[in-house]
């Protein structure tokens, strides 16, 4: 998977309490985006009626694709983008302990800040994935 974008689809089967997103309701679907090249994944969950609900954006380590496995390793900061496009950081705190336990070297650490800083961009400018309203 070289300067690639994976596309997978979802379907929720049965109720999900997240405690960040809430309630997620049986037939929500998750349009997941995987860059080859990218430190950062975005899923986008729409209601079963269709409808935009959140988008939720990890910052991770460029994925690796086995056969039928689909691997990389969360950084634990993420993004939420609301149906209105306003978004926070989430999980800093878990981000500067794993940090510190992990030994994350400064290369990995730019790579987390710069994945961070280019998924804002893409959500304010609303350029792909986060171009796609109803």
């Amino acid at each position: 998977m070289s300067d690639s974008l994976l596309v997978l689809e979802a379907s929720f089967q049965k109720e999900i309490q997240h405690p960040l997103l809430g309630t997620i309701s049986p037939g929500t679907t998750s349009t997941e985006y995987f860059w080859a090249d990218r430190w950062y994944s975005v899923f986008r969950f729409r209601e079963p009626s269709g409808k935009l609900r959140n988008y939720y954006c990890n910052i991770n380590t460029p994925p690796c694709i086995d056969g039928a496995l689909l691997s990389y390793i969360d950084l634990d900061l993420d993004i939420i983008v609301a149906s209105d496009f306003s978004y926070q950081l989430v999980d800093k705190d878990e981000f500067s302990l794993h940090s510190a336990y992990f030994k994350y070297t400064p290369d990995l650490l730019e790579h987390a800040h710069q994945a961070t800083t280019e998924l804002v961009f893409l959500i304010e400018q609303r350029l792909f994935p986060f171009d796609q309203e109803i």
